[in-house]
C-alpha cells in the first residue's frame, strides 16, 4: 500500500453516501437569489493526507489533489485504488489533497504545491494557461470520450422545463463549475435571462453527489449535475438518483482530464501518461477502471473543448452588454 494516509475527518469508506444534507437543511432555506449574496453550504470536509516530511527529491512524496466533483467522502472512496496504482508503478509515496472547490485546486496547482490534479472540464478550459497546467490524459466512459450536464428535478415534481423552475430553488455545484453552472447560467441567457433574477433561490453544493441529494430529498427543486456522476451513482448505487428525473441535456464537452503542474519535468509527465493510457492493458489496473466505470484513458484533444470556450465567450459577452 503506498498512499499515504492519517486520520480523517470521515469514517471509514462505506458503500452509500452520507445524508449530510440534513443538517443543513435549514440553511438552503434561507440562500439568498443575488449572485453575490449566494449561501455557500459546506458539505465537504476539507481533508489531507499527510506524508513524511523530508527525503530525497527524487523519492518525494507525490502530491495529488482532487477537484470537488463528488464530496471529500466519495473522493476518498472512489479514489483510492486509482491512486495506489499510480502510486506502485511510479514507485512513490502519493498524498491525496482536497480542496472544497475548483477555484482553490487550481491554485495548489498554480503555486506548484501539487504535481497532479483530477479537475472538471470548465477548470481545466478556464485555468490551462492562467495557471500553466497540461492535461495528460482523459477517460472513455461506455465508449465515449465526451460528457454533457443533466438539469434534474425531483422525481415526482410537475416541473419538464428550465422555464418550470422560474423562482424556485436551484443548486449550482461550484462557481466554476462546467456542468453544475456554466450551463445552466449560458440555458438562461440564450433566454435573456440572468440566475438571480430567473430563480427564486440559489446555492452552491460543492459537489454533485450533494446536488443530487438536494434534489432527491427536496431540499432544492433543480441542479445542474455532471453526467459521469449521475450515472456512476444510478448504476452503483441508485439510492438518490432513482428519486430524480432528468429534464434536458446539454451538448457534448471532453471529459474532465488529468493534468499536471508545471513543476514536473516532461520525462515525469510522460511516466505518468505512459501509466495511465496502459492502465487497461494491466489486469491490476483494468479492475481499477471497471470499479469506476472507465474503459480506459487517452490522450485528449483540445477541440474536445471548444463548445466550453464558445459558452464563455458568449456569456462574457452577454455580462458586457447588460
Amino acid at each position: 500500500m503506498t498512499l499515504c494516509r492519517t486520520k480523517t475527518a470521515f469514517p471509514p469508506p462505506k458503500r452509500r453516501w452520507m445524508p449530510t444534507l440534513l443538517v443543513c437543511a435549514v440553511l438552503l432555506a434561507s440562500a439568498c437569489s443575488d449572485d453575490a449574496n449566494l449561501t455557500f453550504v459546506d458539505f465537504s470536509q476539507r481533508t489531507a493526507l499527510a506524508c513524511p516530511a523530508g527525503g530525497r527529491s527524487k523519492n518525494r512524496c507525490f502530491k495529488v489533489a482532487v477537484g470537488s466533483m463528488i464530496s471529500a467522502r466519495e473522493t476518498a472512496v472512489q479514489y483510492h485504488q486509482l491512486l495506489d496504482f499510480i502510486a506502485g508503478k511510479l514507485g512513490r509515496k502519493i498524498q491525496l489533497i482536497q480542496r472544497k472547490t475548483y477555484g482553490e485546486t487550481n491554485a495548489l496547482i498554480q503555486s506548484g504545491q501539487i504535481d497532479l490534479a483530477f479537475i472538471c472540464s470548465g477548470p481545466y478550459v478556464i485555468g490551462k494557461e492562467a495557471f500553466g497546467f497540461e492535461a495528460l490524459a482523459i477517460p472513455v466512459v461506455h465508449g465515449s470520450h465526451f460528457y454533457t450536464s443533466y438539469l434534474i428535478v425531483n422525481k415526482k415534481s410537475p416541473f419538464h422545463s428550465l422555464d418550470d423552475l422560474k423562482g424556485k430553488t436551484f443548486a449550482f455545484t461550484d462557481p466554476d463549475s462546467n456542468t453544475g453552472r456554466m450551463v445552466p447560467v449560458y440555458w438562461l441567457a440564450q433566454r435573456g435571462k440572468k440566475p438571480e433574477r430567473f430563480f427564486g433561490k440559489t446555492l452552491y453544493t460543492y459537489s454533485h453527489d450533494n446536488s443530487i441529494m438536494a434534489v432527491a430529498m427536496g431540499l432544492v427543486e433543480g441542479a445542474a449535475v455532471n453526467q459521469l456522476i449521475w450515472e456512476f451513482y444510478n448504476h452503483t448505487n441508485p439510492i438518490y438518483t432513482s428519486r430524480t428525473r432528468i429534464i434536458k441535456k446539454s451538448k457534448p464537452f471532453g471529459n474532465p482530464p488529468v493534468v499536471a503542474s508545471a513543476r514536473l519535468s516532461a520525462r515525469e509527465k510522460q511516466r505518468i501518461r505512459h501509466i495511465l493510457l496502459n492502465m487497461h492493458n494491466d489486469p491490476a489496473g483494468r479492475k481499477i477502471l471497471a470499479k469506476l466505470m472507465i474503459d480506459r484513458f487517452v490522450t485528449p484533444q483540445e477541440a474536445w473543448y471548444t463548445p466550453i470556450v464558445s459558452m464563455q465567450q458568449s456569456l462574457a459577452a452577454s455580462h458586457g452588454a447588460s
